[in-house]
């Protein structure tokens, strides 16, 4: 029976180029119930989702010839990460199997010291022949199986040009050898050599390549390492240590100093100093006590305390980052889809032109024909494998979007890596995200016959069944002078003008200047001081009693202290910087002038935000909309790259392309310079990939031999084993990347 909708992830083993992972997908698509499927070549690993059992997944990779085993937590990734060590540890055996008994004869060849082949002489070479099937055998086994079952599931790879290029080649040694005079003369060469050789640098290339692609997750290794591995929760009054994976909904954990804190909870009892610097980026512990929440995975620095445990496995909030930037690397943009689409084709061609250079060498090369015709049909075989236009894409994306976390930056998949690159105006909403968001109140202006404290009372009184920031900070400001709110009666909040109730059966309104005009409230008197407030920065807003103006409430949101910084950063890289907000204009206006930001759009309902975007976007600008997550939700999902404010957790993870973890603008302008990198540095594999195989393919099928140029089979081989290296090295550069900071002298 299948299971519910639900996402998995597979290691897959058996794949060696592009056209191996079109075949991989293909055939987990084919399963009733997938709903998507993404292989990723750099990783070895395919993400499924979709309601389907993960036994039927694993069963249609096996049937297409490959391998597939479901990674369901931590112990399955370590069990991955040393099969891969052990992988790692065979290719450099086998690379070194071949090289001793290959480099060896390609010396006593030079060295013009070979028998002939002919009476003793052809006996030693029947016996060199089955040494160096042992060893094509033990070094070189797995290109021919892969061919082989690539063979029966109608497709063809790179395993099939390596095992065509040098099966072809030992087989013609061995033809030579048993019967000489079956080729002229000058054509009795053998390969043997050449096809140890060839074997041996292209496991040592694919051991290098490992090698370098285990660098590539090291931001996933990092966030993993942040789990524990224990909790020691109490359980019927026994405290006892139990693996993380055992941690039950709403039991009790003790987390002791020094300890990281196992899963999310609430403490019950007890307090101390938290370093949520993973989460928040803030260097300095925070104090927190009973009450508060807590987040898995960040270090108890001090004190002891009890905690409950709310949100466990792959609930918590690192469970989900990882999750998120796991399944990010694995995604696809735009540009890796077109290179697949020409991987798919690519080997299919390249045994179209491989057989094409053996007709022209047979019917137009010189004398030795069939040495000629068998050199370079066997060099084209072997320098066009499209390894590393495979790995251009993946590899990049796997290393810019862990580059990315590193800077608090989670970006949900490899198309809004793409497409923040291209962003030309970035708006920004302005409370919480230029400013603090955390709100005070700074003036209490009452009019005749009131007095602040009345004022404070009716405003906080009104404000007190309000979520809003602003609403928060008048009740504080109350708190503050002990003023205790009064029960109103028919709360309503009119969005993106105030609210209104009744209190004591008067009518009591509060909120902007068009609220009161909606209500034909004079407050003509007040423009002076009012717009003198906003000037300041401050938000004027009014209170109304029956009708009549009762005061003005004036509240002040903090500018972050990096803000201004970070819109000149944002304008260093070409960015036109736009600020939306519900506030007044004049306000609007003040804040704007001090960060630097280029428009002010005013005055805006949440419901008009994303009319905004999208009449940006109808001028022709790329927008990256940067807010909350969840009141700017519309205006994140009309941009073309939504970037999300927020601590790490709950719904900013879950609504925008990229979540800013540590709740700085900073953030936005790293993301954008890491996704400029990044696409920057898939562009160089590609062109890499593309001129190796667009200068290659001539060269070894013969085009330049008038001029004296053939390529040798076995340089072929270690170029083409080179370059997946090449391109592997190239992505691992993007771990050194850093966006540049200073922008002002």
């Amino acid at each position: 029976m299948a299971d519910s909708e639900h996402s998995y992830r597979f290691s897959i083993g058996g794949m060696s180029c592009a056209g191996c992972v079109a075949a991989v997908e293909n055939a987990i698509r084919a399963v009733p119930g997938v709903r998507e499927a993404t292989v990723n070549l750099g990783e070895r690993t395919a993400s499924v989702s979709g309601e389907v059992a993960p036994e039927a997944v694993v069963a249609a990779v096996g049937q297409a010839g490959y391998e597939a085993a479901e990674l369901r937590g931590i112990a399955d990734e370590a069990g991955k990460e040393a099969a891969e060590m052990a992988h790692y540890r065979r290719l450099l055996w086998k690379f070194g199997v071949a090289a001793a008994v290959g480099f060896p004869l390609m010396g006593i060849d030079w060295l013009g010291l070979m028998p002939p082949l002919a009476g003793w002489g052809q006996a030693f070479w029947i016996v060199t022949g089955l040494v160096t099937a042992g060893v094509m055998w033990f070094s070189g086994r797995q290109f021919f199986v892969g061919a082989w079952k690539a063979f029966r599931n109608h497709n063809a790879n790179m395993d099939t040009l390596i095992a065509l290029g040098t099966g072809s080649a030992w087989a013609y040694s061995w033809l030579i050898s048993l019967w000489p005079t079956l080729v002229p003369a000058l054509a009795r060469h053998v390969y043997f050599e050449a096809a140890l050789i060839i074997i041996a640098l292209i496991n040592l290339g694919a051991a290098l390549e490992m090698r370098a692609r285990g660098k590539t997750s090291e931001a996933i290794k990092r966030l993993i390492g942040l789990q524990p591995r224990t909790a020691r929760i109490i359980r019927n009054g026994k405290e006892m240590d139990v693996p993380i994976e055992e941690v039950g909904l709403d039991e009790t954990v003790r987390v002791r100093p020094g300890e990281k804190i196992p899963v999310d909870g609430v403490i019950i009892d007890g307090h101390s100093n938290i370093d949520e610097s993973m989460l928040t980026g803030e260097p300095l512990p925070v104090a927190r006590g009973k009450g508060d929440e807590v987040i898995g995975g960040t270090l108890n620095k001090s004190g002891s305390f009890l905690m409950q445990a709310k949100r466990i496995g792959a609930d918590t909030a690192l469970a989900r980052i990882i999750e998120l930037v796991r399944s990010a690397q694995s995604s696809k943009p735009a540009i890796g889809r077109l290179a697949d689409r020409i991987s798919a084709v690519f080997v299919p061609s390249v045994l179209i032109i491989a057989t094409l250079t053996l007709l022209a060498w047979f019917n137009f090369g010189p004398e030795p024909r069939v040495s000629y015709m068998l050199a370079a049909t066997m060099t084209v075989l072997l320098i066009a494998c499209p390894c590393a236009l495979g790995l251009a894409t993946p590899i990049s994306i796997m290393v810019g979007v862990g580059k990315a976390a590193e800077f608090g930056a989670l970006i949900r998949n490899g198309e809004a890596l793409q497409r923040a690159r291209s962003l030309t105006t970035v708006v920004l909403d302005k409370t919480g995200t230029v400013t603090e968001g955390r709100p005070r109140v700074v003036e209490l202006l009452p009019a005749e016959g009131h007095d602040e404290a009345g004022l404070l009372r009716l405003a906080a009184s009104i404000e007190a069944a309000s979520e809003h920031p602003l609403a928060e900070a008048v009740v504080a400001a109350a708190r503050e002078r002990d003023i205790a709110p009064e029960t109103v009666e028919g709360f309503e909040a009119v969005s993106g003008k105030g609210v209104r109730a009744r209190l004591a059966g008067a009518e009591v309104l509060f909120g902007n200047r068009r609220l009161m005009a909606e209500s034909d409230i004079a407050v003509d008197d007040w423009e002076g001081r009012a717009k003198a407030l906003a000037d300041a920065g401050q938000t004027p807003m009014y209170l109304a009693v029956d009708g009549a103006l009762a005061g003005v409430v004036s509240v002040a949101d903090p500018i972050k202290a990096d803000s201004a910084e970070a819109i000149a950063r944002m304008h260093a890289l070409g960015l036109k910087v736009v600020m939306l907000t519900g506030d007044n204009a004049a306000t609007a206006e003040a804040v704007a002038r001090q960060v630097g930001v280029d428009e002010v759009f005013a005055e805006v309902l949440p419901e008009q935000k994303e009319e905004k975007v999208g009449a940006l976007q109808a001028r022709g600008e790329v927008v990256g909309m940067v807010g909350d997550g969840i009141n700017d939700a519309p205006a994140l999902a009309r941009a073309d790259v939504g970037f999300a404010i927020g601590t790490g957790t709950d719904v900013a993870i879950e609504s925008a392309d990229i979540t800013l973890m540590r709740g700085s603008l900073h953030g936005v302008v790293e993301a954008i310079a890491i996704s400029r990198a990044t696409v920057r540095n898939i562009k160089q594999n590609l062109f890499g990939a593309f001129i190796y195989n667009g200068i290659g393919i001539p060269l070894a099928a013969g085009v330049f031999y008038p001029l004296g140029i053939l390529l040798n089979p076995m340089i072929a081989g270690a170029a083409m084993a080179m370059s997946s290296v090449t391109v592997v090295t190239n992505a691992n550069r993007l771990r050194f990347y850093k966006p540049k900071r200073e922008v002002r002298a």
